[in-house]
């Protein structure tokens, strides 16, 4: 009955548009490279390093702060909701409580704001999100068709130079901390910010041993090229790069040198390659460039910005777009100098444009599909996808455990340790 209607209806039709609806319900839904890459991501967890979902909902202009009316059950103005997820197939997601360090004070307070925010965010949706704090989570959450939730902290200077705070944290659920924004601290140089200390400071040692005793990942990204050698001097557990791509291909200071690259088989850590235009393509972060030159000090929405970028724009163009194809290259590169067993995946979706192809949580397939064509074996998308952050985050639990054993919490301050040194 049901196949007679649709034969009707297809009669009914003029001829043309009759033609179209059959040539439409005979061509292929997707190619077989982007089949491949969805069938692969049901089989092996995926887990995206960095999303910015948090601050997103934090700044919203309608709803600042108010999780129920930034609803993930519909489609939001945004990257990211539960439909989309669900469409990218993500097994797990590090949600982003990034402060900036440009603020003149309260750090720590927004920082708790920002840890309480994504709680609550996580736990409003329990159908879909599951709050994790371990790796093993991740494959729990998978099995009960949910995403194993993480929190992530960006940047150092919300632990106001205590280790207390640090420990603190952890007990709320922070499992990475990017040791620097883009603001230099009293103990660590930022790849943005003015190089003070030549790269880690005692103290800023200090943070990467803590952070390895209690089991918190040490996250590279955001720091400058003497911090990421410096730390990995030091700690005792694989560390990752929470959200940065390959500097080889695009110069830019928030991206990991091959250098740095070609160290992290020794200590087992992650690159997690990111989607950020200007970090993907020069032809980007060049017209940034310049566009920050031109409009100096106007502040953003007002005239005067908006006359010096227009200025900017006549002169030098419209501006670039990042692609698809660009992230892909930068993750082979991450994968030919560092290794297959080195590289993973951090979108940081913030609200912003993003690469062709890549504009929301839904595309991921079409990374790995892109991958696929490019001859990747299922093995190494299968690392690429989270089987790499799922062995360098059990590493470092592994680490923790045995250095809980042997040693205390650390006493140590600024002063202290950085006194310490210039004693020696």
């Amino acid at each position: 009955m049901l196949l007679k209607r649709a034969l009707l209806l297809t009669l009914a039709l003029p001829l043309g548009v009759a033609n179209l609806a059959c040539a439409a319900s005979a061509a292929p839904a997707e190619d077989a490279a982007l089949r491949h890459a969805k069938a692969l991501l049901d089989r092996a967890p995926l887990i995206d390093g960095h999303n910015d979902l948090p601050w997103t909902i934090r700044e919203s202009h309608e709803h600042p702060m108010d999780i129920e009316a930034y609803d993930l059950r519909r489609h939001t103005p945004q990257e990211t909701d539960l439909a989309r997820l669900k469409q990218g197939k993500l097994a797990a997601q590090f949600w982003s409580v990034y402060v900036p360090g440009e603020l003149k004070e309260g750090w720590a307070k927004t920082q708790l704001e920002q840890i309480d925010l994504a709680r609550r965010l996580i736990a409003r949706y329990p159908e879909r999100l599951v709050f994790a704090t371990r790796s093993s989570d991740i494959e729990k959450a998978r099995k009960q068709g949910k995403i194993a939730s993480f929190i992530g902290m960006e940047g150092g200077h919300v632990i106001e130079n205590s280790l207390g705070a640090l420990r603190a944290y952890y007990d709320l659920g922070a499992r990475y901390m990017t040791l620097t924004h883009n603001s230099t601290l009293d103990w660590a140089d930022a790849a943005m910010g003015e190089r003070k200390h030549g790269g880690l400071t005692p103290f800023g040692k200090e943070v990467v041993r803590e952070m390895n005793r209690l089991g918190m990942l040490v996250d590279l990204s955001h720091v400058s090229p003497e911090v990421m050698n410096q730390a990995l001097d030091v700690s005792e557990a694989p560390v990752i790069f929470s959200h940065s791509s390959a500097r080889a291909l695009n110069d830019h200071p928030r991206n990991v040198p091959d250098e740095v690259l070609k160290r992290m088989p020794a200590n087992g850590g992650v690159v997690m390659v990111t989607f950020v235009p200007g970090f993907v393509s020069p032809a980007v972060y060049a017209w940034r460039s310049g566009l920050q030159k031109a409009v100096g000090d106007a502040k953003p929405d007002t005239p005067e910005f908006a006359a010096r970028r227009a200025a900017y724009e006549r002169e030098a163009g419209p501006a670039p777009k990042a692609t698809l194809a660009q992230v892909a290259d930068h993750i082979e590169h991450v994968a030919k100098v560092a290794g297959h067993d080195h590289v993973g995946i951090a979108g940081d979706y913030y609200g912003a444009e993003n690469p062709v192809g890549l504009e929301d949580v839904s595309t991921y397939p079409a990374l790995f599909a892109e991958l696929i064509r490019r001859g990747w074996s299922d093995k190494d998308l299968a690392r690429l996808a989270g089987g790499n952050l799922v062995r360098a985050f059990a590493q470092a639990e592994k680490v923790a455990a045995k250095l809980q054993k042997e040693r205390s919490p650390s006493l140590a301050t600024v002063t202290t340790a950085d006194a310490k040194a210039v004693a020696r």
